[in-house]
């Protein structure tokens, strides 16, 4: 019997890589904290794990043999919206520092979590393999 991952690690293997885009684009916008008319962006977590807010349109490149590679990873493309700011800037700039630090900081406490449960699955795996 072939072991399906998809069913062995259930949700948390595509919650660890939308955690890893989601660090991205929250390290982009506090990097252009101080960068005039930059418009934090981020991404609704729940919608896109549930598969509500993936990309929409997206055809990404044609092919014409099924052995060709696609542009992109579905699993991993996201629509990012941009954040409301709490306060109104001068120069345009959306970002809210402490905002997005705390989102930087959740978002990798919650990459550890699922990052730990899937190595749990994994070593559950293991020892299963080896008749444990």
């Amino acid at each position: 019997m072939a072991i399906s991952f998809e069913n062995a690690l259930g949700i948390h293997e595509k919650a660890l890589t939308l955690r890893n885009k989601r660090t991205a684009v929250i390290a982009n916008n506090i990097a252009n904290a101080d960068t005039p008319g930059f418009k934090a962006r981020d991404m609704d977590f729940k919608a896109v794990l549930s598969g509500h807010g993936e990309a929409k349109g997206s055809k990404g490149l044609m092919t014409s043999n099924s052995r060709h590679i696609g542009s992109s990873n579905p699993a991993t493309e996201v629509s990012l919206s941009y954040r409301v700011p709490t306060q109104a800037s001068l120069d345009g700039n959306t970002v809210d520092e402490q905002q997005e630090n705390a989102a930087f900081a959740k978002n990798a406490i919650e990459h550890q979590a699922s990052f730990q449960f899937l190595n749990g699955k994994f070593t559950g795996l293991i020892k299963a393999l080896r008749g444990e």
